[in-house]
């Protein structure tokens, strides 16, 4: 497990293998959106007890996420 993980690039949706792959404390700050729409830095933190935050920083433009891991 990864104490952080940084995508720099826009997914349509959080990929649930990036938050399984984080370890409880860790970190993943990814943009969330369609190409071409409105996308938000989104940042995901995984508690001790599993539990996961996700908090909307700010709007963003990113190119679109692909490969296995958008889906």
């Amino acid at each position: 497990p990864y104490d952080a993980i940084l995508v720099a690039a826009a997914a349509r949706q959080i990929p649930p293998a990036l938050i399984e792959q984080l370890k409880p404390g860790g970190i993943l700050v990814i943009p969330v959106g369609e190409q071409n729409a409105a996308q938000n830095l989104t940042v995901i933190r995984k508690q001790e007890n599993g539990r996961v935050e996700q908090t909307h920083v700010l709007p963003v433009a990113f190119v679109p996420l692909t490969g296995a891991a958008d889906h």
